[in-house]
């Protein structure tokens, strides 16, 4: 069984190895008879054997069932069953298999398969949760249509599709377009709904629902917003509309993702849906209108085309994360979003490109799967999918979209058929831009420039060090976007797009009357480390006078950084020239807020231990955080006199609104307040946060206030208030890790896994403070090992209950090479305690090995 204690030598699927199941699966009617410890799950399917299959043999997967009966055309049959599944002697002609199993939904605490939340009943089939609930070929690239009849007492009972018969104690749906099991859902409880209609562009009337427990009604009205406008744009922009009569959504407290495309039934965490705005923040109201959208989209990228087996999950993730980054530039700031996406590349997908975890966008090989929806896979998989649309052009891009949809409709598909589609549309050879999906690593892009008689000459050279398993590499075909710019601002040469193809390539500008100053790799283009040698008046210029917002922001990233390496490394002082230039970019009301926030908000902690590291010099998180507590302390100083007006003048009126200008007018308080709290100790974050009428400032007080040190009386009053409210207590135990002083972060999160809210079983509570603690830099990485012995400790008695969090939580280790011999001999020693727990899942086993074998 996948759960079990992990073999010697855990069994490794290769992409290589690939080959189609035997048998079609002409249809599949599933009966429920729901019990909370012995649902009964009764099968009919209707299996065609493929006359041309190469491999016949007849395996259904399945774990943890209890097989009362079987039988193949109405005449009993004895499987041979392990854990893992069953064969059997089949028929060699069209056949009817029925089975009858019984599972234990309230036993299941790993929630993948049928389980229970607080007395729902929910499912999780993706990426193998199926085979927990009947046996059936679970693989992705076996469709067909299902039919579902559930029987319970619950008042609400759901599954994918279209509503086709229901009554007392019964409720039945079928979903006409076929679908590989991993999009099956169920879920049957005494639930809410919030509803609305939409009309789709070729007339077709859609009911809309939002299922919720009672008492979340008046939390569903964003929700709901965001799905109409996801529809809406998913027709204008990819003249895709939906398919089915009904489009269900349903909030779930216990869930391992933050949300599932399920065929017309996406089930939702709650953190993901919900939202109010006495009880969420801007950033959870962004993040809901993304997570949507994205699920929503996955009806045609991942529903009615998916991928033929799992090594091409970034054939749905990818694109459908570009696709949602492209609904969020238009419905909030393209040039906000872009520098967003960058700042989340590089803390998640940078690391675990050039750490023990690397692997390529289509990996060649896994032993659990579920260990491969990484932020290379998601986020470098949309950034493969940015790039290939800004080397063939807007049009061709949507062209070759309208030939994928109507050549692969209906089909499981693979990388290959998403490239050959761009090359038969647009007459491109895409060979070498494939290296994108092969290599794994982040490329360093090198970049040289000369300037002679009005020629100007960029050098560029590329190289992506070695990997786990690959150690030389080819080079990649590289967009780099690139602007000129004239020593008083003025843009010289526009945006142009450089394609590289080798591994040194130069690049040539003529007839400039003097010598530019590039601007490189503009709009992000493409995601590698850009290797330069730069003053820091260039980069100063730069801030002031790019006409690119994404460059311009990374230049004062570039600066921020700098400064804080030269204090951690050579004692140096907060850097003068940039705290003048920061301090006059904060105060242009000319500029967007939203920008100006983020160009205030400081790299993180990590972030400079990598850039240390990458200097050859071991970080020491101490020195990382004393240095960030005394720019900071610096940068209020500077600013003090301008600080209470800055506050002031960024407060917003009127009551609260979720939309871009008023989001980037709060983030950019949020940031002027935290540099306040450092001046007037505290008392404007105290009197907002008694003042807060929405969780955005109530939050930002509270979080300036415990930063200082000041905040326990507000801490405990913020706790009073909202203990009755799950999502918003996650928020209390995340701040108060992520708040606390370095020193005292792993004494804070052990006091919180005793708090009588604590709950190993929702990943939610238990990411909230054992993430926050792997988040607080300098904390987790105490010298004394006490961060990693906590992790350690709640990791290993979460494995018995949750494989799939608890793998996906070691992660918070995968960094430890870069720190010095002490810490990582505490952090081995940790990771060998670890992987020597008897019982150990697959999920963890393979994430441990692979974190301390590279």
């Amino acid at each position: 069984m996948k759960d079990a204690a992990p073999a010697s030598q855990p069994e490794t699927f290769y992409l290589k190895d690939y080959t189609p199941f035997g048998f079609d699966v002409a249809q599949v009617e599933l009966t429920f008879r729901l019990a909370p410890e012995a649902t009964r799950v009764l099968s009919r399917i209707t299996f065609v054997p493929k006359p041309d299959a190469a491999d016949r043999r007849f395996f259904l997967h399945g774990e943890q069932l209890s097989l009362i009966s079987a039988r193949i055309d109405g005449a009993p049959v004895t499987p041979e069953v392990t854990d893992t599944g069953l064969t059997c002697a089949v028929p060699d002609q069209r056949f009817v298999w029925e089975s009858e199993v019984e599972i234990n939904p309230r036993a299941n605490t790993a929630l993948e398969g049928l389980y229970m939340s607080n007395g729902m009943y929910c499912t999780q089939c993706e990426a193998e949760g199926f085979r927990k609930i009947t046996y059936y070929p679970d693989r992705p690239d076996v469709m067909s249509v299902f039919s579902v009849r559930i029987e319970g007492d619950e008042k609400v009972l759901l599954s994918n599709g279209n509503p086709v018969d229901a009554g007392a104690g019964f409720a039945e749906w079928h979903d006409p377009w076929p679908k590989p099991a991993y999009l099956f859902a169920l879920v049957a409880g005494d639930l809410v709904n919030h509803s609305d209609r939409m009309t789709t562009q070729s007339g077709k009337d859609v009911l809309l629902n939002i299922w919720v427990r009672p008492g979340d009604e008046g939390k569903c009205d964003f929700g709901m917003e965001a799905l109409k406008k996801s529809m809406r744009w998913d027709e204008q922009v990819y003249g895709r509309e939906y398919d089915l009569d009904v489009f269900n959504i349903v909030a779930v407290d216990d869930f391992n993702m933050g949300a599932m495309e399920n065929k017309g039934l996406n089930i939702f965490n709650s953190s993901c849906v919900l939202a109010s705005p006495e009880t969420s923040t801007d950033s959870n109201f962004e993040r809901i209108e993304a997570i949507i959208a994205h699920e929503y989209f996955h009806n045609w990228t991942g529903n009615r085309i998916t991928c033929r087996d799992w090594f091409q999950l970034c054939l749905k993730e990818g694109l459908t994360v570009y696709r949602d980054a492209q609904f969020t530039a238009d419905m909030r700031s393209a040039p906000v979003k872009r520098i967003e996406d960058a700042i989340d590349l590089r803390a998640r997908q940078f690391p675990e490109d050039n750490g023990p975890l690397a692997h390529p966008v289509r990996p060649e090989a896994f032993q659990e799967i579920n260990n491969f929806y990484t932020a290379t896979v998601y986020e470098k998989g949309a950034e493969v999918i940015g790039m290939l649309k800004r080397l063939v052009g807007d049009a061709a891009y949507y062209k070759a979209l309208d030939l994928y949809f109507d050549r692969h409709d209906g089909q499981a598909c693979t990388i290959e058929d998403w490239l050959t589609v761009f090359e038969d549309s647009t007459g491109r050879d895409l060979t070498q831009f494939k290296n994108w999906y092969s290599q794994a690593g982040t490329p360093r892009l090198k970049v040289e420039e000369q300037f002679e008689n009005g020629t100007y000459t960029l050098t560029f050279r590329q190289t992506t060090p070695p990997t786990p398993g690959q150690p030389d590499k080819d080079p990649k075909l590289i967009p780099i976007a690139v602007g000129l710019l004239s020593p008083d601002g003025t843009e010289v040469v526009p945006t142009t797009v450089l394609e590289m193809t080798q591994a040194e390539q130069s690049f040539v500008f003529e007839g400039l009357s003097g010598k530019p100053i590039p601007s490189i790799l503009r709009d992000f283009s493409a995601p590698v480390i850009l290797q330069r040698d730069t003053s820091t008046q260039e980069r100063a210029f730069l801030l002031a006078h790019d006409t690119d917002p994404f460059n311009r922001w990374d230049a004062g990233r570039e600066l921020a950084k700098s400064a804080r390496i030269a204090m951690v490394r050579d004692g140096a002082s907060p850097d003068r020239d940039y705290l003048d230039a920061l301090s006059l970019l904060v105060r242009d009301d000319t500029l967007d807020p939203a920008f100006r926030a983020l160009v205030l908000a400081p790299p993180s902690e990590s972030e400079i231990a990598q850039a240390l590291a990458d200097q050859g010099v071991s970080p020491d998180p101490e020195a990382i955080h004393d240095a960030a507590e005394t720019f900071a302390q610096t940068l209020a100083q500077t600013l003090s006199d301008s600080l209470p007006r800055l506050f002031a003048a960024t407060l917003v009126d009127g009551p609260y609104q979720p939309d871009a200008k008023s989001t980037g007018l709060r983030a950019l308080n949020s940031r002027i307040l935290s540099l306040l709290t450092r001046i007037d100790g505290g008392e404007a974050a105290a009197q907002q946060f008694e003042q807060a009428d929405n969780m955005t400032v109530q939050s930002t007080a509270l979080a300036c206030l415990l930063t200082a040190e000041k905040g326990e009386t507000q801490s405990r009053a913020f706790f009073e208030q909202w203990q009755h409210d799950r999502l918003v207590m996650d928020k209390w135990f995340a701040l108060k890790v992520a708040t606390a002083r370095p020193d005292r972060a792993p004494a804070v999160a052990q006091e919180l896994t005793g708090h009588p809210l604590f709950t190993m079983t929702n990943p939610n509570r238990f990411r909230a403070v054992l993430g926050a603690l792997s988040m607080n830099h300098a904390g987790f990485h105490q010298a004394d090992g006490s961060g990693y012995r906590l992790l350690a400790d709640q990791l290993i008695a979460l494995d018995a209950l949750n494989p799939q969090t608890t793998a996906r939580m070691c992660t918070s280790f995968q960094t430890w090479k870069r720190y010095d011999d002490a810490r990582q001999d505490l952090i081995r020693s940790e990771l060998s305690r670890i992987k020597a727990t008897a019982g150990l899942s697959r999920d963890t086993n393979e994430m441990v090995s692979r974190i301390l074998d590279a």
